[in-house]
């Protein structure tokens, strides 16, 4: 089976002395959990607030460091109206919205609001 890397911040990370979450990844651990077939495809690494993102800049690039980001397996279809980018031959999706957009192609899921 193919996994796409899905690069999310934990949840309940500190910064500046103040316990936080991401919207964006949290938007996207409901997506997974109404959905758990979209899981069950993916490899979830948790990447730190504070950049660089070494796993992610090894791959993207260091201008290329958003969490959330998916990061598509060579064989992972492609779709349009995706926000699919490249980063030397690496399709990856850097936002909650145009994943939730991928998900729907992908795997019949509702689309994002």
């Amino acid at each position: 089976m193919t996994r796409d890397i899905l690069f999310l911040l934990p949840p309940g990370f500190e910064d500046n002395g103040v316990r936080q979450y991401c919207p964006e990844c949290a938007e996207l651990w409901g997506v997974l959990n109404y959905f758990p077939a979209i899981r069950e495809s993916l490899e979830i690494t948790y990447v730190p607030i504070d950049k660089p993102r070494a796993a992610m800049s090894a791959r993207l690039g260091d201008k290329n460091q958003n969490a959330p980001t998916l990061i598509l397996h060579e064989d992972s279809p492609e779709y349009d109206n995706c926000g699919i980018m490249q980063y030397r031959g690496q399709r990856f999706i850097n936002n909650a919205r145009d994943i939730g957009r991928y998900y729907a192609r992908r795997f019949g899921t509702p689309v994002p609001r």
